[in-house]
């Protein structure tokens, strides 16, 4: 049964517990709620949460582990085929994987039966033209080995699922009948319903943090292996950066680095000023009205998808740089180019600067305000003298966690700065950052094992490590030095 049909059937008996927990607590109690522990509405929700949970919980433990135990029963399948062919593991199971998935599809379309999906045989090229015939692109001949190991998948998976069928539903309605046992009038199914939705508000808030975890282990067992076959030394400190899947690579991450902070900074140095100068006028100036149409305007910014940035940097940005400014000044002939995607960024990030400095300038107290005013202050010496001294430590905050914002930034870069790697000052060359060449190394059919493919792993690493730290400063500044005012 498909997993849609499955969660239908949970949330099925999960509605049945909730009335019938309901009815046999009324039962119990005689009809009279006076005489029950709880509300009805208690024992209703203990039966149906007992039953959906049961289920949903052995479903995701199920959906989680099967591909795991499938993959690695295959692999013992193909293990000779791997060790003579000299090939991947990844690659051979990505096409066992095409090949029963191809099938699947033939067989739900009506044009192969389940029997000759699972009897289909031939030579290398026969089996490449009937395969094609369904549907299932290739772009090699397939090995007799490979069917029977798609066979094998599409067998094993088809039979997984009928006992992950049976599985959830079981357990949905075991724990619905037990639920339903307990059930009476002095059960107290309001302390259990609370003392679950305590826990399920608890996993609510650990998710995070879990996928934090989940993030840096999984970054850190491939960085791992990256470091075992390349060295240390030369990944950090190393100037070039030129990966040859065919061996003799140099990945030194010191030029893409370089491309990243220079990119950064540019945004910045076009944000800061612009989005702190919006913030002020729009707290200090503005008039309510005027405030309440510029401030959504400003922040439709954030809004924009980064494709679309940088679009505008390479058909509109990029060219007017390359036209109006590089070329009359001899400094370069590409319009992608640092400049490009720095300007760009930088207007994405005006909504983040300006909103946040906003909202911490407003809360400077008026007081203050006033008492300067009151001292014969003009409103600008205020504005300088005090409130923005007043909510520094929060501005300071809102830049950095820009700073972390477009560190990350990969499509507005692709578009407008180019994919180069070079250390250079000129801004209106083409340079890349680590973001991009992290979806370079992982894109196209690559071999998982090569240092070539896991450096972006040890890319991925470095880059949390600078954003993450980034974070922990601004938090750490707006925490220590902000001013607690009454």
């Amino acid at each position: 049964m498909p997993v849609f049909w499955i969660l239908i059937a949970i949330l099925a008996l999960s509605a049945f517990g909730y009335i019938f927990g309901r009815r046999r607590a009324l039962s119990s109690a005689d009809g009279n709620i006076k005489n029950l522990h709880s509300l009805p509405f208690y024992y209703g929700s203990f039966a149906a949460g007992a039953s959906f949970f049961a289920g949903i919980i052995v479903l995701a433990v199920w959906l989680i582990a099967q591909p795991f135990i499938i993959e690695n029963t295959i692999k013992g399948t193909l293990q000779s085929e791997i060790e003579g062919a000299g090939v991947s593991s990844t690659l051979l199971l990505s096409d066992v994987r095409r090949i029963a998935d191809g099938l699947d599809d033939a067989v739900a379309a009506g044009a192969v039966s389940q029997d000759e999906a699972r009897d289909l045989a031939g030579s290398p090229e026969e089996l490449r033209a009937t395969l094609g015939s369904y549907g299932v692109a290739l772009g090699q001949d397939v090995e007799p080995a490979i069917l029977n190991a798609a066979q094998e998948y599409r067998a094993i998976s088809a039979t997984s699922r009928f006992w992950m069928t049976l599985a959830s539903i079981g357990a949905a309605l075991f724990a619905l009948g037990y639920a339903l046992k307990l059930t009476n009038k002095d059960f107290r199914a309001r302390n259990r319903v609370e003392s679950a939705t305590k826990l399920l508000l608890i996993f609510s808030a650990s998710i995070a943090i879990f996928t934090t975890i989940g993030i840096v282990f999984s970054m850190l067992f491939e960085t791992r292996n990256f470091f075992s076959q390349y060295p240390f030394m030369k990944f950090f400190f190393g100037t070039n950066w030129s990966p040859n899947f065919r061996g003799d690579s140099d990945l030194g991450i010191l030029p893409l680095l370089w491309g990243t902070l220079y990119i950064s900074f540019i945004a910045l140095l076009f944000a800061v000023p612009v989005g702190l100068f919006a913030a002020i006028y729009m707290s200090e100036y503005a008039s309510a009205k005027t405030r309440s149409i510029a401030k959504p305007l400003i922040e439709v910014l954030a809004g924009i998808p980064t494709i679309v940035y940088g679009l505008f940097a390479l058909v509109t940005v990029g060219p007017m740089l390359r036209d109006y400014l590089a070329q009359p000044l001899g400094l370069g002939e590409s319009s992608a180019s640092v400049m490009t995607a720095g300007l760009v960024m930088g207007v994405m990030l005006i909504p983040f600067v300006s909103s946040l400095s906003d909202d911490i300038i407003n809360a400077v107290p008026q007081t203050m305000r006033d008492a300067s005013l009151g001292l014969g202050a003009t409103q600008s010496e205020t504005i300088r003298q005090v409130v923005v001294p007043a909510a520094l430590p929060g501005i300071v905050g809102a830049v950095l966690l820009a700073a972390s914002r477009a560190i990350g930034e990969t499509m507005i870069v692709v578009m407008g700065a180019g994919a180069a790697a070079r250390l250079s000052l000129n801004p209106f060359e083409a340079m890349t950052t680590v973001t991009v060449k992290i979806v370079s190394q992982l894109t196209g059919d690559t071999d998982f094992a090569s240092p070539e493919t896991l450096v972006a792993f040890a890319l991925g690493l470095s880059l949390f490590t600078i954003t993450l730290g980034l974070n922990v400063i601004a938090l750490y500044i707006v925490r220590k030095y902000r001013e607690q005012y009454e």
